[in-house]
């Protein structure tokens, strides 16, 4: 079983001319730590379970081509990029050339998208049929794969269109960077996963998961594909303390609230919880950690990834 970090929070001090510092020494310190992952979101404003629309929030894709200079083998990613927010054959090109930055460790992460209150901010389109959207994004998919392999892609989607347009120098990785499908729907989210993406990335507990795989399994056999080819993800935030005093005191000092979207327990119950999802099928199991408490991390690497090493 594999480790890695999701950053949904910029909030790293006073001072926001220190964000990417900030972030850098967290890439720097998950790749030095054991962890083999570090996500972003793609997005412009931050989400409701995670912090307030007005703080601080740093663009995605900025901030993975400056990750992919400085850092050496963490597998970069966006967790994911909505796929309206850029055009197609631009994003291919955005992505290419991370890959080129980063010598070949870009997870091309993509979604259907959903947060309609930053679509209209923006001033995109929000297409209000889930439907619809993951039409749209496995279009995009395809059209990106084209723009990785082939030498010139006249393309004619119902959604999207290219024109022998040229990309070049193609991403490091071959055929192309893989290409992860964010999301758990079972009817077409899942589908598309079959048909399209490298690996799947879904939340939920562990009887959750174990669920979504197995919808998964049946998607890819109904589209002849091997379902061992799909890499099985789960997100999920922790808070982690030592012991039940200690995870007490950090709950009241970090304001964590009763409702938290998250997981909050000591060592034994997290590593409890992370065998249950070992024993669900998931392969690699991306963490974030509430208001970016380093102490999450830091117990996550020393006291319960090592009892699941190889």
């Amino acid at each position: 079983m594999k480790f890695g970090i999701h950053n949904p929070s910029w909030l790293f001090g006073p001072d926001s001319a220190e964000i990417f510092e900030a972030v850098k020494t967290k890439a720097q310190w998950a790749e030095d730590h054991g962890f083999t992952w570090f996500s972003v979101m793609d997005h412009l404003i931050q989400i409701g379970n995670v912090g307030a629309p007005d703080e601080p929030f740093m663009e995605g894709w900025t901030v993975l081509s400056g990750l992919a200079a400085t850092t050496k083998r963490i597998r970069l990613a966006t967790l994911v990029s909505s796929v309206h927010y850029r055009n197609p054959a631009h994003l291919a090109k955005i992505a290419a050339g991370v890959d080129q930055i980063s010598r070949g460790r870009l997870t091309f992460g993509i979604g259907a998208g959903w947060f309609e209150t930053e679509y209209r901010q923006y001033g995109w389109e929000f297409p209000p049929r889930p439907a619809m959207r993951i039409r749209q994004m496995e279009e995009a998919v395809r059209l990106i794969k084209s723009m990785w392999t082939e030498k010139r892609t006249t393309f004619q989607g119902k959604y999207f269109q290219a024109q022998d347009a040229i990309l070049e120098p193609k991403p490091i990785q071959r055929p192309h960077p893989p290409i992860m499908i964010g999301g758990g729907g079972e009817q077409l989210t899942l589908r598309a996963v079959a048909r399209h993406a490298d690996a799947c990335n879904v939340g939920g507990s562990p009887d959750q998961v174990r669920h979504k795989y197995e919808v998964l399994r049946r998607h890819c056999e109904a589209e002849g594909r091997k379902y061992e080819e799909v890499e099985r993800t789960n997100i999920i935030s922790f808070v982690i303390a030592r012991d039940e005093a200690a995870l007490a005191a950090k709950r009241q000092k970090l304001a964590v609230p009763a409702n938290y979207y998250g997981v909050a327990g000591t060592v034994s119950q997290i590593t409890d919880l992370v065998g249950r999802y070992r024993d669900a099928g998931v392969q690699l199991l991306i963490s974030s950690a509430y208001k970016n408490d380093a102490e999450t991390f830091e117990l996550l690497s020393s006291d319960v990834m090592p009892g699941f090493a190889g």
